[in-house]
């Protein structure tokens, strides 16, 4: 996974990823970083599809985690 950058004046939003790095980086990793980058990937996955994914509640979808929102989609539309 890397983190991608624009520079200054385009017009691409990135706000959604540089929402998901900040509430990674407050939220998540340790203020002494990981022993390892195998932990590191270890728990930065586990934050990003388990917790983050699955938990944690998102303003965006009226206090509900991604996936959940997405299940609801898929349900409203017919798509199994």
């Amino acid at each position: 996974m890397s983190q991608s950058m624009s520079r200054r004046g385009n017009c691409w939003d990135n706000a959604p990823m540089e929402r998901l790095f900040r509430s990674l980086k407050s939220e998540w990793i340790p203020a002494l970083g990981y022993p390892s980058i195998c932990a590191a990937r270890k728990d930065i996955g586990e934050y990003l599809m388990g917790y983050y994914n699955r938990q944690r509640p998102h303003a965006f979808n009226a206090g509900i985690p991604p996936a959940l929102a997405e299940e609801k989609l898929k349900t409203l539309s017919g798509i199994s």
